[in-house]
């Protein structure tokens, strides 16, 4: 038996590892002869396909053959898509618009967040086409829009959701951008024409009621155009509620109240959607700072080109004051530039010669020279844009709640509705007209609108808010978590401190010099890219060492490297890889005491064996980060109760960085493996755990962990797509902002359910029992809506916290 793995995300571009395409790819492979078992496996957070096999049935070059073959049917064949929308007026018009989606033929997953006024399908392309799921949305009243993440040098297509609402396509554009504040305007003028020429004026009723009938019509008709549809499909939204309310009231003669209750109604929902909007709009913000058109170099002459037509290697030139249009690496010049918008830095970063910058930063001061390294829909900006939207449609534990909680809601409201109109006159309690009163009343006040809509609306601003500090939270299930965390682990190097090592001493050993110690373990290093292995490699460059040719580098995990030098095996290593290796066998007293030695002055060793004799010790030191104490004390004082740092440094080395750092534990010595098993005690010990690290190494720890963070994502698409949080700079300072942004977005979500459940009980309390008006349950419906929208949109002001 054989095993093989294969990258995931070339065989499925686009496509998560836990989507049903997926899934498909693990049992058509699974299904061929000679395959024992397929599984999707995550290393270093690339997702994989782990297929083992018995090559006396089946050759790799077989399965490698089938799985692109099977991957690329797939990827034709089985679409995902996000649309957005236009014209949904309530909260659980989303549940409703899902439910019709899921019931079309060849629908594998739908989701609609109203909050973002987006769905997301994905859909069986051979069956369903995504013109025909466009016609249910157009069915139910709604008007759709292309709605991939805007790239740079194209135009976005994307509709404003709920800009424009169900107005008629023949009106001028400048009509139908206003349509909703033209109805609502139509409906209020038409019902104090009504009620003041009826009242005061000696208007006839008959003239009165063309009035309240225009008044419905205008403040009905947005309702109506998609609840009657729904309706007809048996599918109830407080729409249809509200409709109803509204008829009943008509039909007992109530004709201004049922008027008033549509207009406020109406007027509830345009507040509800212009808060909303700014809470889209920040997200949204961030297509605007893409370039569309680049300064581009073609032999002696400088072009302007689209930026999405440029190719890997071009060579664009940003002059001061310009957004650069590129991710790319710095030929030529030196300038500060602006990168708040991608790291949510506030100060300007210097960059020169051989400096990474990033599309949609600003050029500060001087002219830059920079070649292209990714094309624009693969640039970091871009990323972020796409996985923003992706986090989006994610659904928060709380929001799964609500969902479930409406879905049996609505249909026992209306279930009670009816008992309410039909049992008391039955009984004798009241009369017909009362008690059908007092079902429209219970129709109000039952629907969950407020509930509906609360917990998305926090979810949207928190990530929102996230996203323009420089924080990429991938989903509001890890935005509730981070918000609970108790715990934060830390890798040490290049996390708690600046992983930059230095070598500090350089101890030869049986008669070899200084230099040939260093030009050796430098040949070996240089084929890794650890801190350590850096550190050294620059300790010889900066001698001027020639280094000799090394061969077939082998990582030892967690204690060191081996490799041929010269025809001759070297290995370099802890201590521990010797003793775990050959005993003591040739670990002579004088060079345990003097490692020993050094590692008591904090420092990290490495011991450097030839053949099979000891040639000399190497010892390196890091620092702490400037400002790490402030971060610790932030976060303790956000209520996080314990910091822990995990290394596979020393112990001594650990404990000094540790004191220095401000960490309240240290665990040293541990393989990768340990370090997952130190994640789950910690789960099990005191609760959530945030693991943060740089995404690469401590990638088994960052999954195991409650929320993974990684650090510095911006500079590595690796660190970028493995977390379930990133900071985008490499700066910790922002983790006490993203962990007190979840706290408060968890804050806001808890106030939000306690502001809608207690209104739907009070409400639900006062008109079963009489005691309160329709027109008086309707504005405070209307009321508690747009409470907790725009309790929710203080999440787009939430500052950085200082310890």
């Amino acid at each position: 038996m054989k095993k093989t793995k294969l990258d995931l995300t070339l065989l499925l571009p686009h496509i998560a590892a836990t989507d049903q395409c997926a899934q498909m790819l693990v049992t058509q492979l699974g299904s061929t002869k000679g395959v024992q078992k397929v599984h999707m496996t995550n290393t270093n957070g690339n997702a994989e396909l782990c297929v083992h096999y018995d090559p006396n049935l089946v050759s790799l070059a077989k399965i490698q053959r089938l799985a692109e073959q099977t991957g690329t049917t797939i990827s034709h064949r089985y679409r995902h898509e996000t649309i957005a929308l236009s014209g949904m007026t309530s909260a659980d018009a989303a549940i409703t618009l899902k439910k019709v989606l899921m019931a079309l033929p060849g629908m594998l997953h739908a989701q609609v967040n109203y909050a973002a006024g987006l769905a997301y399908v994905a859909y069986d392309s051979e069956v369903l086409s995504r013109r025909r799921i466009e016609q249910s949305f157009h069915a139910l009243g709604y008007t759709t829009a292309r709605a991939a993440p805007v790239t740079a040098g194209t135009e976005s297509h994307e509709e404003e959701p709920h800009e424009h609402h169900n107005a008629p396509r023949f009106l001028p554009h400048w009509a139908r951008a206003h349509w909703t504040l033209l109805l609502v305007s139509l409906a209020g003028f038409f019902l104090l024409v009504g009620w003041l020429g009826e009242t005061f004026l000696g208007l006839p009723p008959d003239a009165a009621l063309v009035f309240y009938a225009l008044s419905f019509l205008a403040g009905g008709y947005d309702i109506a155009t998609h609840a009657v549809p729904g309706l007809l499909k048996g599918k109830f939204d407080t729409d249809v509620l509200m409709l109803a309310a509204a008829s009943g009231a008509a039909i007992l003669g109530q004709w201004p109240e049922g008027a008033f209750l549509l207009l406020l109604f109406s007027l509830g929902h345009a507040g509800e959607h212009y808060a909303l909007d700014r809470a889209r709009n920040a997200v949204k913000a961030l297509g605007a700072l893409m370039p569309k058109v680049a300064r581009v170099k073609r032999g002696n002459q400088i072009v302007e080109e689209a930026v999405d037509a440029l190719r890997l290697g071009d060579v664009v030139v940003v002059r001061p004051g310009d957004r650069l249009p590129v991710d790319g690496v710095v030929l030529r010049g030196t300038s500060r530039v602006d990168q708040s918008p991608i790291t949510g830095e506030s100060v300007p970063v210097l960059k020169q010669e051989g400096d990474k910058v990033f599309a949609g930063t600003v050029n500060q001061e001087a002219a830059l020279e920079i070649k292209t390294t990714s094309r624009s829909q693969d640039n970091t900006l871009s990323r972020v844009m796409q996985m923003v939207a992706e986090a989006q449609s994610q659904q928060s534990p709380t929001q799964r709640f609500t969902e479930r909680f409406t879905a049996w809601f609505v249909p026992a409201v209306l279930i009670s509705v009816i008992g309410i109109i039909a049992i008391p006159p039955f009984l004798g309690w009241m009369t017909l007209a009362d008690s059908f009163y007092r079902g429209m009343l219970l129709l109000v006040a039952a629907s969950p609108c407020a509930l509906a809509v609360g917990t998305p609306a926090a979810v949207l601003a928190g990530i929102a808010q996230a996203a323009r500090n420089g924080v990429l939270i991938k989903g509001g299930v890890h935005l509730e978590n981070l918000g609970a965390i108790k715990v934060v682990a830390f890798d040490k190097t290049g996390t708690l401190t600046e992983g930059k090592f230095v070598v500090t001493d350089i101890v030869p050993l049986d008669g070899t010099g200084a230099d040939e110690l260093l030009r050796l373990t430098a040949a070996v290093e240089q084929q890794a890219n650890h801190p350590l292995a850096l550190a050294i490699v620059s300790a010889a460059q900066a001698r001027n060492l020639t280094l000799p040719a090394a061969e077939g580098l082998e990582n030892v995990a967690g204690r060191g490297v081996r490799s041929m030098v010269a025809g001759q095996p070297l290995m370099v290593g802890a201590l521990q890889l010797f003793r775990e290796t050959d005993g003591h066998g040739g670990l002579r007293e004088e060079i345990v005491a003097r490692v020993e030695q050094l590692e008591r002055q904090g420092k990290t060793t490495m011991l450097v064996r030839r053949d099979d004799r000891f040639i000399g010790i190497i010892a390196v030191a890091d620092t702490p980060r400037p400002g790490v104490q402030e971060t610790m004390r932030a976060l303790l004082s956000l209520g996080v109760t314990k910091l822990v740092m995990l290394t596979g440094d020393n112990e001594t080395a650990a404990r000094r960085i540790g004191r220095e750092a401000g960490v309240t534990d240290v665990r040293a010595g541990l393989l990768p493996g340990q370090k997952l098993e130190a994640i789950e005690a910690l789960q099990r010990e005191i609760g959530p755990v945030a693991m943060v690290g740089d995404g690469i190494n401590d990638a088994p720890a960052l999954a195991k962990a409650t929320v993974g963070i990684a650090m510095g994502a911006a500079g590595t698409a690796v660190a970028l797509e493995t977390a379930d949080v990133a900071l985008m700079a490499d700066d910790l300072k922002k983790l006490p902002f993203a962990v007190d942004l979840s706290r408060a977005s968890r804050r806001i979500i808890v106030q939000n359910l306690a502001i809608a459940l207690g209104m739907i009980g009070l409400l639900i309390v006062t008109s079963v029992a009489g005691w309160m008006a329709l027109s008086g349950a309707v504005i405070l419906h209307e009321g508690s809506t747009i409470v907790v929208v725009l309790n929710a949109l203080r999440l787009l002001q939430h500052s950085h916290r200082v310890a």
